[in-house]
């Protein structure tokens, strides 16, 4: 049995390489404007940019974590920090929008390597429920808290340099947990006899694809049908191949079974709308207030960085009462208080920066409980031998839920706004792009004045209340229906054992 300063150690160690996977997905929010302006990114690339980091990560996830499971998750976990490292570096210095987007996917193939180890590892180590049930709160509020902070990191770092900065900051954190690794983490029994199934990680990567372009074609200003539909049809068909061989594979990626059980499946759709959650509010309000009000990169992180003074002390505290209330409470009732936040976002748009201030809180507040369970339902209703595949279903749905907020959310937005732009007479129509063409070109002077800029930026504000008020109601939803698998005594902490 490790010691207690190995085990925090260790925490200490895996948690950091967390911080920089959850870092890396908002990061880029503040910087896009940026990135726009240097690389001569168009609008889709820089989603794109944003997108590919989530869209690789969820659809090699599963496929890591029972690899993890084969040759052990600290030498997994290693590996991770090596490609992590190096596609950092690869992407500070991308020559083009699409050079940044093959970085960016290789930075996924390491988080993906990374994110089920960091899991399985405190999953092992910590053997007592009630240290453990700490352990992974104060882990799910790193990737909560490193998502928050991801704006306001990004800021400080372009009021300063350039936007590669970004990137480069998490080569020293790289450097320092592969020497910490080896010391703190256990080497593991690695189930060198089980096979890998490394077609079924294609197959998930495939269907992941199709419904995010899917999504991205119907949410498009006009909508892409062939597209759409292509999208659909690879959602489709590699979904069902992909299913179909788990159920035939005797050592599948994925055991759907694990779903069948209420408690674990709460925890998946808490996780997923944790992540949609703060990464579409993140995502579209550093922009409107850059955009609109004209914020810094830097104050425009700060602002929603007030989602992370929340999330922090929910998050610690559920971790350590969840053996009082149980998990229905802190779980349930958390997302039901991120969906008031998210309304209070939305219904006080224009009435003061105070009244956004205390949505971000709120919202902060209700997603730090609901993350502080959501692993802990996950991970401790799988028994040890599991650990890996239920840090790897735990992960994806993270991840999914970050995806979808960027494929809806933002796609959602910019066609809003073209749907709500109403141009004044002798208006161009290239305003009609999005709101970054709109005041380009009213600088440039081949707008319509004051009348121009104000169309814009009241279409954008429409575009930003509605989307503001869906991912509302879309916590609200998960909170009634977690609620409702939560019953009896699967709302209970898990054991010690399972």
């Amino acid at each position: 049995m490790s010691t207690p300063f190995k085990r925090w150690a260790l925490l200490f160690t895996v948690a950091s390489g967390l911080l920089l996977v959850a870092l890396d997905n908002s990061i880029l929010y503040t910087a896009l404007p940026s990135l726009e302006r240097d690389l001569g990114a168009t609008r889709d690339q820089a989603l794109w940019i944003i997108n590919a980091y989530p869209l690789v990560m969820a659809g090699l996830l599963l496929g890591a974590g029972t690899l993890g499971d084969r040759i052990g998750h600290r030498r997994m976990f290693a590996i991770g920090l090596w490609i992590f490292g190096l596609a950092s570096v690869a992407a500070a210095f991308s020559p083009s929008a699409n050079a940044l987007i093959g970085a960016r996917a290789a930075l996924a193939v390491g988080a993906a390597a990374m994110m089920p180890a960091t899991l399985a590892l405190i999953r092992v180590v910590f053997t007592d429920t009630r240290e453990r049930n700490l352990a992974i709160a104060i882990w799910g509020s790193v990737a909560l808290v490193g998502a928050a902070l991801g704006p306001v990191i990004g800021g400080l770092l372009l009021a300063r340099f350039w936007w590669g900065s970004v990137f480069l900051v998490n080569v020293p954190v790289v450097a320092i947990a592969l020497v910490a690794t080896p010391l703190l983490a256990p080497r593991g029994r690695p189930q060198a006899g089980r096979p890998w199934d490394a077609w079924s990680s294609v197959l998930a990567l495939l269907a992941l694809s199709g419904l995010v372009l899917g999504i991205k074609s119907l949410a498009s200003a006009p909508p892409d049908a062939v597209l759409a539909g292509s999208g659909a049809a690879a959602f489709v068909l590699a979904g069902a191949a992909f299913v179909r061989r788990q159920a035939r594979l005797p050592h599948p990626l994925l055991d759907f079974a694990l779903l069948r059980h209420p408690g674990l499946l709460a925890g998946v759709l808490a996780a997923a709308f944790t992540t949609f959650g703060i990464g579409g509010l993140q995502l579209v309000t550093t922009q409107r207030f850059q955009l609109v009000e004209g914020l810094s990169p830097l104050h425009a992180g700060l602002l929603v960085s007030t989602m992370a003074l929340g999330a922090l002390p929910a998050a610690l505290v559920g971790g350590a009462v969840l053996h009082r209330t149980g998990l229905r409470p802190l779980m349930s009732g958390g997302l039901a208080l991120a969906a008031l936040g998210a309304a209070v976002l939305a219904a006080t748009l224009g009435a003061g920066i105070g009244w956004t201030l205390l949505g971000c809180l709120l919202t902060g507040l209700g997603l730090g409980a609901t993350i502080s369970v959501a692993s802990i339902a996950i991970v401790g209703n799988v028994p040890a031998h599991r650990a890996g595949m239920a840090s790897a279903v735990e992960e994806v749905s993270y991840e999914l839920g970050a995806l979808l907020a960027v494929a809806l959310l933002g796609s959602l937005m910019s066609a809003l706004y073209t749907v709500f732009m109403v141009l004044p007479e002798g208006a161009p129509a290239a305003a009609q792009a999005g709101l970054i063409d709109a005041l380009a070109l009213a600088e440039s002077g081949h707008g319509a004045g004051e009348a121009f800029v104000q169309a814009a930026v009241s279409a954008y504000d429409r575009a930003f209340v509605v989307v503001v008020m869906i991912t509302a109601a879309a916590l609200a939803a998960a909170a009634a229906i977690t609620a409702a698998l939560l019953r009896g005594r699967y709302g209970q902490a898990p054991e010690a054992g399972h």
